[in-house]
């Protein structure tokens, strides 16, 4: 019997009907034996996640302030499921213990936990499978790293002796005891643990939307669903901004090649898309697998008359952005110029003494600074082999008198990306897509 292990998504357990909708699919195939929650997502436009409301509670009760009546729609909420679902279950000890926990000021990570817990709780007892805390097989470093090789044994081992079982996302535990939480959206980070020490055979990630779309729906209209996508190819979406998965989820089981199925709860006949490490061979291998990007980049210019000659040249440079603390995106550069691209943001409150150093260290021609820039990446397997790819795109930009600031095509046969003023963002993406829909 094939292993799978499913994991979902805050809208996908958001109320009592979402959980109904849960509890079908996991019954329907009896591979599901191992589930991981988030806490409740959001029901409705406008309404508010159960974390962000333990999160303004711990905050409240940290500033000495009552939080007692956020605290009682945190318990409401999941009284109406635990209600709606007809389960004979009663959460008010465990709502006191969080209370107590508050007032002690038990920490941020803590309060955020409780959202996934509680959820766990409830969803093992209406699936009749079992609870296991996370805090008792999910471990962090006293630096507060994932220690991968700690969870992976006690998972294993604790796992080998519940058949079917409900692990909460999103947590685990310091060597202290106390509680650690991923980075927002970690419940997909614990979902891929959890897969990797079972050596499952699926990882399905349920959400609110089919898998991946070629491109973003609100700036294209109905773009076309992803079937299939490398790691390598997510990898450089998310980069992007494409935001289906958490990206630290993929690391875990990519190591050891199991596939990942993004798939809809509220559609779940629909197959989703699955992440691989390889591509079918009877999937066509030119194929564009998507576009994606986003604005809010800015690009150091730095001219100097026989640079290339200059040795350390480069290295210099670099290291004047290391000193301010600033990573850099891309490097598109020419013999004489060289071209530093970086967030906009990271350039705040920095920027003129960034300039200093560098001036200082390799005394250029000439230095400036260009903002508003947005960046579109064209990612596919195989492209840059497949005749006309890059043709395609640069018409496409040059049909609708867009200006391409930036261009930067990697070895890895895998992407292209563009730079444009963003003020042309949404009109080069709706241009390029139209190219390869």
């Amino acid at each position: 019997m094939d292993l799978k292990v499913s994991k979902f998504g805050g809208s996908s357990l958001a109320d009592a009907e979402q959980f109904k909708k849960v509890y079908n699919i996991i019954k329907a195939d009896d591979a599901r034996r191992y589930v991981v929650p988030s806490a409740p997502g959001k029901r409705f436009s406008g309404d508010t996640k159960v974390t962000d409301m333990l999160y303004e509670c711990y905050e409240r009760s940290a500033e000495g302030a009552s939080f007692e009546e956020l605290f009682n729609k945190i318990t409401e909420r999941y009284n109406g499921i635990i209600s709606d679902l007809g389960l004979d279950m009663d959460l008010s000890d465990e709502y006191e213990v969080i209370r107590s926990a508050f007032r002690v000021k038990a920490g941020r990570d803590y309060a955020a936990s409780r959202g996934e817990y509680l959820n766990g709780k409830i969803l093992a007892k209406y699936l009749g499978y079992d609870f296991i805390d996370a805090a008792d097989v999910v471990f962090f470093n006293a630096s507060g790293t994932f220690d991968s090789a700690a969870t992976y044994d006690m998972l294993g081992e604790v796992l080998k002796q519940h058949e079917r079982a409900v692990i909460p996302g999103f947590y685990g535990s310091m060597p202290n005891d106390t509680i650690k939480t991923f980075s927002r959206g970690g419940s997909d980070i614990t979902g891929s643990i959890v897969a990797r020490a079972v050596n499952a055979d699926l990882y399905e990630n349920w959400t609110d939307v089919s898998g991946f779309l070629m491109a973003d729906p609100r700036i294209i209209d109905s773009p076309r669903s992803i079937d299939y996508i490398t790691y390598h190819e997510l990898r450089e979406l998310s980069y992007m901004g494409a935001t289906v998965l958490h990206e630290e989820a993929v690391f875990p089981v990519r190591k050891v090649g199991i596939p990942i199925n993004i798939r809809n709860t509220n559609k779940p006949e629909e197959k989703g898309t699955m992440i691989v490490t390889e591509v079918p061979a009877s999937i066509e291998k030119g194929h564009i697998t998507g576009i994606a990007g986003k604005k809010g980049f800015s690009v150091v210019i730095i001219e100097k008359d026989m640079m290339n000659n200059e040795l350390g040249f480069g290295r210099r440079v670099l290291l004047a952005f290391e000193k301010n603390g600033i990573s850099f995106e891309h490097l598109p550069s020419g013999i004489d110029t060289m071209s530093v691209v970086v967030s906009t943001k990271a350039l705040e409150n920095k920027k003129e003494q960034l300039l200093k150093e560098i001036k200082d260290l390799v005394e250029p021609d000439h230095i400036y600074v260009e903002n508003g820039l947005a960046l579109i990446a064209v990612v596919g397997r195989g492209m840059v082999r497949t005749k006309g790819t890059a043709s395609k795109i640069f018409t496409a930009i040059s049909d609708n008198d867009i200006n391409i600031k930036m261009i930067d095509q990697g070895s890895s046969e895998l992407n292209i990306i563009i730079g444009v003023a963003e003020d042309d963002f949404e009109k080069a993406m709706k241009a390029i897509y139209a190219q390869f829909k």
